[in-house]
């Protein structure tokens, strides 16, 4: 399958994008100060899923990246 240029760039975009959100969410959710993260210090089930939310963002916005960085090269082999 080939891709286009602005939807390589996109799936591109979309990658980064992902990682950098999904990272500024985990720092904030480790530094939760409200309660809901940590319990007297300990991680409760809002903490659990949230990062489960955050790892599997980060492993789409991964694979979703490469599909969008092997457009983006095959088109630039192919110009």
């Amino acid at each position: 399958m080939k891709l286009s240029r602005p939807v390589s760039w996109f799936l591109l975009a979309f990658g980064v994008w992902s990682w950098v959100i999904w990272v500024t969410f985990v720092k904030n959710l480790v530094k939760d100060g409200s309660g809901l993260a940590f319990d007297d210090g300990h991680p409760t089930a809002y903490f659990w899923v949230h990062l489960l939310l955050a790892v599997v963002s980060f492993v789409l916005g991964t694979v979703i990246g490469v599909i969008g960085l092997r457009g983006v090269r095959a088109l630039r082999r192919n110009s």
